[in-house]
């Protein structure tokens, strides 16, 4: 008896969409300070579950997006927000080689958001613009104008 030929196991690339509404939950979750173990709570999930769905590797129904949209306080249009045309035109694209979709995209970092959230955490605005001014200099984005000392 012949037994068919087996083929190697083909990666599963996610869904653009769904790459980005996941991105857009964890920019939410994150920017709020809820892990993904209160998040999952909410919605009766493990923190599993919500990783899969923030890679993209799980899709988002609609009823759960909705629920979402209440935990997280935004409208379901957010998760959509910033969508690159590329993706919400349907163009077949390689999410490898476009970087709004990479683990590495620096506004999708859990390191930028929570830097986001403790800059707004400042309750002085001039604290707050001297904190922002020292990063840019550190960082080396600074003008000459900007490095003047105003006294």
């Amino acid at each position: 008896m012949n037994t068919p030929a087996t083929t190697p196991a083909v990666p599963h690339k996610p869904n653009p969409v769904d790459v980005h509404v996941g991105s857009r939950v964890r920019l939410r979750r994150t920017l709020l300070g809820m892990t993904q173990g209160k998040l999952g709570e909410a919605v009766s999930l493990t923190f599993q579950q919500i990783q899969k769905y923030e890679r993209g590797a799980n899709r988002i129904g609609s009823s759960r997006l909705y629920q979402f949209a209440q935990i997280l306080d935004v409208p379901v249009s957010f998760f959509f927000d910033d969508m690159p045309v590329d993706i919400a035109s349907g163009a077949i694209i390689d999410p490898d080689s476009n970087p709004a979709l990479s683990e590495e995209n620096q506004f999708a970092r859990r390191e930028t958001l929570e830097l986001v959230r403790a800059y707004y955490a400042i309750d002085s605005t001039a604290v707050r613009k001297r904190v922002f001014e020292l990063v840019k200099v550190v960082a080396g984005l600074a003008t000459d104008e900007e490095l003047t000392v105003e006294e």
